[in-house]
């Protein structure tokens, strides 16, 4: 699917890895990051998603790679999502009726309560496309 301009952008943390690892995708990610800039808005990510991808960027290139790129991912047009009561019991129920990690289903919940998009490549999400909209990476997902 393509990208919806008026709705808020959800990144999870795939959108994210891509980007700082160059990986398939990580255009996509930088020039809707750039256009988002340019009209003084930003993405949003759910603080979970913010742990997942520094575990996931911690394991692939060490702690201190890891730590720049949480400097550099400060100088994006992001928003940190906090994670209230609601929106873990919000994850809790989209983990208990569909095939996602946890995480996932935090991204998932935070788009559902902003009528967000989310940007990814994770294959899981086709499971939940029926109740957000997902704007891949690459159009072979």
């Amino acid at each position: 699917m393509k990208l919806n301009v008026t709705d808020p952008v959800i990144l999870d943390s795939f959108a994210l890895v891509s980007l700082f690892q160059k990986e398939q995708g990580w255009r996509k990610v930088r020039d809707i990051l750039q256009n988002l800039l340019s009209r003084g808005e930003k993405a949003f990510l759910c603080l979970i998603n913010w742990g997942e991808f520094y575990y996931v960027t911690r394991r692939r290139v060490g702690q201190q790679k890891a730590d720049e790129a949480l400097v550099l991912l400060q100088q994006l047009p992001i928003s940190l999502t906090p994670v209230d009561d609601n929106l873990v019991r919000e994850a809790a129920t989209l983990k208990s009726e569909y095939p996602v990690s946890y995480a996932d289903a935090f991204c998932i919940a935070t788009a559902l309560r902003s009528s967000g998009q989310i940007l990814t490549n994770d294959l899981e999400y086709h499971a939940v496309q029926h109740l957000v909209r997902v704007v891949w990476l690459k159009d072979n997902a």
